[in-house]
């Protein structure tokens, strides 16, 4: 008897057409062959990397975030404070205008005068300070170009070369930023300096100075 003369019921029992292209399909074979648990595994690593980028991003932000609110606080009166310092250049000037003999014979209320002027300039430079507005005395100490201005050389031989040996006009600084640096004489011809050793890390002071104040 031939396989189409065959019955229904001489066919092998549970194979049909369908079960057999199944069992031939190599996709489904691999995807029976998936281990769930190891699915769940990677995404569950996956996920938990994403959290840890997204919580180290969020703390960064936090910290830039502090930082410009800091920074914004303290040099928040830099152009303000630019301006009072010439309001104090000018009370200094006004002082230094008066010989030392016309203040020494002045009368009572020249005295007083004078006396007010120098109250209200002690208390302008005071109040500055109060808002983290410092003044610069670098005289005697090395040329620093973060912070001083060279206006002129002094032939010194007694102090070692590019000292600061005077003032024309006072430098400040407001926080870690030159507010306006200091208009300075400093010293040529004297011995060269023997450069300091630095500890790993450290470098010259105005290195770190930001000048964007």
């Amino acid at each position: 008897m031939s396989d189409e003369n065959k019955t229904p019921e001489d066919q092998p029992s549970g194979v049909t057409p369908e079960t057999e292209a199944a069992a031939s399909s190599p996709e489904t074979a691999e995807a029976e062959a998936v281990d769930p648990t190891e699915v769940l595994k990677s995404e569950n690593a996956d996920l938990k990397d994403r959290a840890l980028r997204t919580m180290a991003e969020m703390e960064n932000l936090r910290r830039r975030t502090e930082k410009e609110v800091r920074d914004a606080r303290q040099y928040a009166v830099s152009g303000f404070a630019r301006d009072m310092l010439t309001v104090s250049d000018n009370l200094r000037r006004a002082l230094e205008a008066l010989p030392e003999d016309d203040r020494k014979n002045a009368d009572a209320g020249v005295a007083a005068l004078i006396d007010g002027v120098e109250m209200i300039e002690r208390d302008l430079l005071n109040q500055l300070e109060k808002n983290g507005v410092k003044k610069l005395d670098p005289e005697g100490q090395k040329f620093d170009p973060n912070f001083h201005q060279a206006m002129f050389e002094v032939p010194n031989t007694e102090v070692p070369n590019n000292t600061v040996v005077q003032v024309m006009q006072a430098g400040y600084v407001i926080g870690e930023r030159v507010l306006r640096p200091a208009m300075v004489g400093v010293s040529k011809g004297g011995p060269k300096e023997v450069p300091q050793p630095h500890s790993e890390g450290n470098g010259d002071a105005g290195q770190t100075v930001d000048k964007s104040a």
